[in-house]
């Protein structure tokens, strides 16, 4: 799911239900250098308001202007954009490429033979109940349609199998795609659960940590239990967990979506998170200290009875080597090798 987006629907819902015109425009295809990827979204209301980016800047006049007209009109449309390389430049980009934005509006249920938004509702209940849909759009009809491909696996109709298939790729590669279809084409955009980080140790480092996290789009969980560290004045808008990390992180159900961080240097907290972590799905496990500490941290591992591949899977010392000094540069180089670690799987 792009950064922002349940921001962006939540807005969108809320100019619904208070009555507002609300027109959402989505980037389904780029081409080159583009400034925001497919699944981009824009939402704009009858007044003008604006929420989300598809372009960056160098497009978002032209969209806000069709959905304004589309608010009226009812009817949808497909842009495309050349973004010229002295735009590009703007927005920060080497070279100019082109966009695709589908644009239409959202009215509200009971709307007569209007398109209604059911999808809306049902995207914010997935999302709130951290499940995992695809949002599907024929960009001939306008039809919208959210998917749970686990659940329409078994469907028997070849059409609705290859669909099936495509959307659980674009949920495993958690990137949106447009399937080539006559007369125009059907674009799939993944809706995952939010990405997870649970920081064991509020030391120094992790207040930085937090911090860029919730920037990179995390919902991050700060777990320790010496409540003189682990306090709202420290993390604020932060989830701080006060339990033993080994029941806390049982507690939190780590899953694929999730990365653990380890900072405190003391094995009776680190080492049962740790132990915790390493048979969890979790995407990334790192762990704070000296290259003799990681030596010493892997024999108590083994002692508890990870195997090797397990052991494999520890970032440390974490993050990425870039000569990390301050708290907040070594906050850069954990959450730089997250998100290489990351972006890998999902490539």
């Amino acid at each position: 799911m792009i950064g922002g987006s349940r921001h962006v629907l939540e807005r969108l819902a809320q100019w619904r239900d208070q009555g507002r015109g609300a027109a959402l425009a989505t980037v389904t295809a780029t081409w080159g250098s583009s400034p925001r990827p497919p699944g981009s979204l824009l939402a704009v209301d009858q007044d003008g308001n604006m929420v989300g980016s598809v372009s960056g800047g160098c497009v978002e006049g032209a969209v806000v202007e069709t959905a304004l007209e589309v608010i009226d009109s009812g009817r949808h449309e497909l842009l495309e954009f050349g973004v010229t390389d002295e735009m590009a430049w703007e927005v920060g980009l080497p070279c100019g490429g082109e966009i695709q934005v589908f644009v239409d509006r959202v009215v509200r249920e009971g709307g007569g033979r209007e398109r209604r938004s059911a999808w809306l509702d049902a995207l914010l209940a997935d999302q709130k109940a951290k499940r995992p849909a695809v949002m599907s759009i024929n960009l001939a009809s306008g039809r919208r349609e959210v998917l749970h491909p686990v659940a329409t696996a078994d469907a028997a109709a070849s059409d609705v199998l290859e669909i099936a298939a495509a959307a659980r790729e674009v949920l495993r590669g958690d990137a949106a795609r447009q399937l080539e279809r006559e007369p125009a084409g059907l674009f799939l955009q993944p809706f995952n659960p939010d990405l997870r980080l649970v920081v064991v140790g509020a030391v120094h480092i992790a207040q930085p940590l937090c911090r860029m996290a919730r920037e990179a789009g995390y919902a991050v969980t700060v777990v320790d239990p010496r409540s003189a560290f682990a306090s709202s004045e420290r993390f604020p808008d932060v989830e701080i967990v006060r339990d033993w990390p080994d029941e806390a992180l049982a507690a939190l159900a780590l899953d694929a979506r999730t990365a653990v961080v380890t900072l405190t240097h003391d094995p009776k907290l680190d080492d049962p998170a740790l132990d915790v972590a390493l048979r969890s799905d979790a995407f990334y496990v790192g762990s704070l200290g000296s290259r003799r500490t990681q030596a010493r941290r892997l024999e108590r591992l083994t002692a508890l009875g990870l195997d090797a591949d397990a052991l494999a899977r520890i970032h440390g010392p974490v993050g990425l080597d870039i000569g990390a000094r301050s708290p907040a540069e070594i906050a850069v180089s954990i959450l730089a090798e997250i998100t290489a670690e990351l972006r890998s799987r999902t490539r």
